[in-house]
């Protein structure tokens, strides 16, 4: 989806699709086992907090919207690779959308690494109940 579409569904009138009341939240939880400097997690999460906004604006705009709203809220936290993916498998089991950043291997880190996965966004509860346990970064 390019820019442009991305905007007119944001600015479209809403579909009749209900969402939730609450809060909601983007977590975006790094591969702690790659050891990236601060520069480069900052950049990743970047990557996945855009393509979460745009993957969401496809699906449930009305989420996104509410999200949107309700003030962008953003929490990174981080865990091992092995954990990011079992992780992975249980929001995608939950209906929990999930996007993955794979990095280009062009500084500090091999090509196809698995930097980061952005969880949502979703209600805080339901993240809080998958992510809740993990350590702020």
């Amino acid at each position: 989806m390019g820019l442009r579409s991305f905007i007119h569904r944001l600015t479209a009138q809403k579909s009749s699709d209900s969402v939730p009341s609450g809060s909601f939240k983007l977590v975006l939880v790094i591969n702690h086992d790659l050891k990236m400097g601060k520069g480069k997690i900052a950049a990743q999460s970047g990557h996945a907090s855009v393509s979460a906004t745009l993957k969401m604006g496809a699906s449930k705009p009305n989420l996104l919207d509410a999200w949107l709203t309700s003030g962008q809220k953003k929490v990174c936290v981080k865990t091992t690779r092995d954990e990011l993916l079992m992780l992975e498998q249980d929001a995608i089991k939950l209906g929990i959308q999930t996007v993955r950043v794979n990095d280009a291997g062009k500084t500090q880190i091999p090509s196809g690494s698995l930097t980061v996965i952005a969880f949502g966004p979703a209600q805080d509860d339901e993240l809080e109940q998958l992510t809740g346990h993990l350590k702020l970064l």
